[in-house]
């Protein structure tokens, strides 16, 4: 009786991890850019992921104007974050189904984190940076429905909690 619960019980939680997974999939949005990454970064970056890079990824994002940081929208970014990415990345370096976030507005260009965060399955397939992360990780990262506005939002979150 035990055995046949515990079985019954297994089998809710992996459809329900299977559904769950199956929400968090693709966007369905086209994207029309090329990589911008040259092959000598292709190379430093496939051996370190981690390694900073100037690249600027594939998506729409080719040039992100940044002033000082704006409190209101870091709030804003940290609700969004908390919502969408909180369940498989932290804002610091600890990994949990992704990598930790603490930092990477140092090692990464303004619009590739946009473009990430929007386009995270063509980034993953033609830039050079998120083919390493894949690699590493082994988890391809979802599209979350984040709005343009609200990943400016989260990058800046990233850039005041890299300031701390």
């Amino acid at each position: 009786m035990k055995t046949t619960k515990l079985k019954q019980l297994i089998s809710v939680i992996t459809i329900s991890l299977v559904a769950f997974l199956s929400a968090c999939g693709g966007s369905g949005s086209e994207s029309s850019s090329s990589d911008t990454s040259s092959t000598a970064a292709a190379s430093a970056v496939s051996a370190d992921p981690a390694a900073k890079s100037d690249s600027k990824g594939v998506g729409k994002f080719t040039s992100v104007q940044l002033g000082a940081i704006d409190a209101g929208m870091a709030e804003k970014g940290k609700a969004v974050f908390t919502a969408k990415c909180s369940a498989c990345h932290k804002v610091t370096t600890d990994r949990v189904v992704g990598p930790g976030l603490k930092g990477v507005t140092e090692r990464r260009t303004p619009e590739w984190i946009m473009n990430q965060i929007t386009n995270p399955v063509e980034m993953e397939q033609k830039d050079p940076v998120g083919k390493a992360l894949l690699a590493q990780y082994l988890t391809q990262m979802t599209f979350q429905n984040v709005t343009d506005d609200e990943t400016r939002q989260i990058l800046e979150y990233f850039r005041q909690n890299d300031k701390k």
